[in-house]
């Protein structure tokens, strides 16, 4: 047989290429209807991101069960993923893994994770599926090209042979870590096809900051602090939530989320935030805690009293923060201004923003092909109708809290069904 004027060394009826998340889930799918399958990875192993994902523990989904709520957490321009969700929501995804011997279980900020806190837990249960359905999977096998005929796809080119296929999905992955094989290689098959790509950039991403108190307090997280954004000094927005501190600035849900609005107001002029370590509590009630802590330890030296009034852990950054309140400085002798200046300090602790970390440090990268050049209905090419893409591939904006994964389930699954 011939695909597109080249010798077919085999055929299948769908050839689904990259074995990660949305790829593996598609295949499960395809494979339970009984089709030849096979699918094609790069990596000498399946789901290397996966494996990463939440720090190894896996963000499934997030249970946010009402589609429409659920798909307001992914900016303007999701509404198209409606028809999608409608066929496979978070609902599903928690009765598949539950079914197949993985329960979730819900944390902080409705993060689902599975109840074994194990990623490769994940990856098994999804590589299982898709092989008891006779899917065929190949590692260490890189896709060159896809192939096109008359307006058709009928098959792919790797560096061995050529695979024809009845449909073809692509589940590539975007560009964020590049080290697990997200390279870019699925945007450069379907620009080459005639799709549109939209520059993937880092999109949920840490921060680099210049403040040196930050960057010695790396690896403390604090569970609750709030952030207002400014940029040139005028108040932009602000958030609540969970911050990580880095040796080179800032990570976290907090910054994660609100890192691309950080990207975008870093082109209009110096951006600086002013973080609250104690958001639920005002300066006055806070002042009021600090004059009780240094009446009961007027004898103490202020290095002895450092952790009492500043979140566990941040003690260490008092002589950054505070380089005119010696260390051995006994209580009583702190005066009101220097009481005040701590106080003022920990309601609106100062950082300097001076970038976003780049695509190796992103959880996922914006960017991919516009949804108005998929059928969401069916996760299907307008330009090709036997062509499918998944998961990163697609231009969505992203929170972090499990959200992409889902849009991988979701698309995975509708794909598998289309194809």
């Amino acid at each position: 047989m011939d695909t597109a004027g080249k010798k077919c060394d085999e055929h299948f009826d769908v050839v689904i290429i990259g074995g990660g998340a949305s790829g593996l889930f598609a295949a499960g799918h395809v494979a339970a209807r009984g089709k030849k399958i096979l699918v094609l990875e790069k990596n000498k192993t399946l789901g290397e991101k996966l494996l990463i994902t939440g720090s190894g523990r896996c963000n499934i989904t997030n249970a946010t069960y009402d589609i429409r709520e659920f798909l307001a957490h992914l900016g303007r321009g999701a509404e198209p993923l409606f028809s999608a969700f409608a066929q496979f929501d978070v609902n599903d995804t928690f009765a598949f893994f539950k079914k197949r011997g993985l329960p979730l279980v819900i944390e902080a900020r409705n993060r689902a994770f599975p109840q074994s806190q194990s990623a490769a837990d994940v990856l098994r249960v999804i590589e299982s599926y898709a092989r008891e359905g006779g899917a065929i999977i190949r590692t260490k096998t890189k896709v060159t090209r896809i192939l096109e005929d008359g307006g058709r796809i009928v098959g792919v080119e790797t560096g061995k042979s050529v695979i024809g296929a009845d449909a073809v999905i692509v589940a590539t992955g975007g560009l964020s870590h590049p080290e697990t094989g997200s390279t870019g290689d699925g945007f450069r098959f379907l620009r080459d096809l005639g799709h549109s790509v939209d520059e993937p950039c880092a999109d949920l991403v840490p921060i680099e900051v210049a403040d040196t108190w930050v960057k010695t307090l790396s690896g403390t997280s604090l569970s609750f602090m709030k952030m207002t954004v400014f940029t040139d000094g005028n108040k932009v927005f602000s958030k609540k939530g969970k911050v990580l501190f880095t040796h080179f600035g800032l990570s976290g849900p907090l910054i994660l989320n609100s890192a691309r609005k950080i990207g975008e107001l870093l082109k209009e002029g110096r951006v600086t935030l002013a973080i609250d370590a104690y958001p639920d509590t005002d300066i006055g009630m806070l002042e009021k805690e600090i004059i009780r802590i240094f009446d009961r330890s007027k004898n103490k030296m202020v290095k002895n009293v450092a952790d009492d009034i500043m979140p566990h852990g941040m003690d260490v950054v008092f002589p950054i923060l505070f380089p005119r309140i010696p260390l051995d400085k006994k209580v009583h002798s702190v005066t009101k201004e220097e009481r005040r200046l701590i106080v003022d300090t920990l309601k609106a602790l100062p950082v300097r923003v001076t970038g976003l970390m780049g695509l190796d440090r992103a959880i996922v990268s914006d960017g991919g092909v516009p949804l108005d050049e998929i059928d969401t209905k069916h996760m299907r090419s307008r330009l090709y109708h036997n062509l499918y893409v998944t998961g990163d591939m697609l231009h969505v904006n992203r929170q972090s809290g499990g959200y992409s994964l889902q849009i991988a389930w979701t698309s995975g699954y509708v794909a598998g069904l289309s194809a």
